[in-house]
């Protein structure tokens, strides 16, 4: 139980001040426990920002997934996997996992989190196949990219997040073309 409120805290820390605000004092003092007791439970940040993304990832990934399983056809896919990943982006838990750069990880964490990725990036591949992709994975990478392009935009907060989610969406499904 004092694990998940510290990584319930370390959510909010990072989702309400970013990287500087996840610091092991304020864990404690969000969670009523001494400073010691949270270095018993976590080495450092970024084994704290580790497991959040270890308990948070796959529960993103599996909306993403319900999203796509919820919907027919290989461009509705595509659609409900950006349109899904987007709306998370204002979830603490998304928030709180790109709060903190990956260069402050060490490269097990960096590893983990680039197979959480890659096994996001799957979900997709087989409905570019579909629609005739020469090179589906290279396409779903591509894709992703887009997806991180709008995230980063919606989380800088100048544009509309609705705006900035229909034009991922038409360029995912039309390209640049509109």
């Amino acid at each position: 139980m004092q694990r998940a409120a510290l990584l319930d805290a370390a959510r909010s820390l990072l989702s309400e001040g970013g990287t500087e605000a996840l610091t092991f004092p304020a864990l404690a003092e969000r969670t009523g426990l001494a400073r010691s007791s949270v270095y018993e439970y976590f080495r450092s940040r970024a084994a704290v920002v580790e497991e959040l993304c270890a308990v948070d990832f796959p529960v993103w990934a599996a909306e993403v997934e319900a999203a796509m399983a919820a919907v027919d056809g290989p461009e509705a896919k595509i659609e409900a996997y950006v349109r899904t990943q987007l709306a998370l982006v204002g979830d603490r838990r998304h928030r709180a996992v790109v709060a903190i750069s990956a260069g402050e990880l060490d490269a097990g964490a960096r590893e983990k989190i680039r197979a959480a990725h890659g096994g996001l990036i799957a979900m997709i591949v087989d409905a570019l196949a579909e629609l005739n992709h020469d090179q589906p994975r290279l396409a779903a990478m591509l894709l992703q990219g887009i997806v991180d392009s709008a995230v980063r935009r919606i989380e800088l907060g100048v544009e509309d997040p609705g705006a900035v989610t229909e034009a991922a969406v038409s360029m995912a499904l039309r390209g640049v073309g509109g």
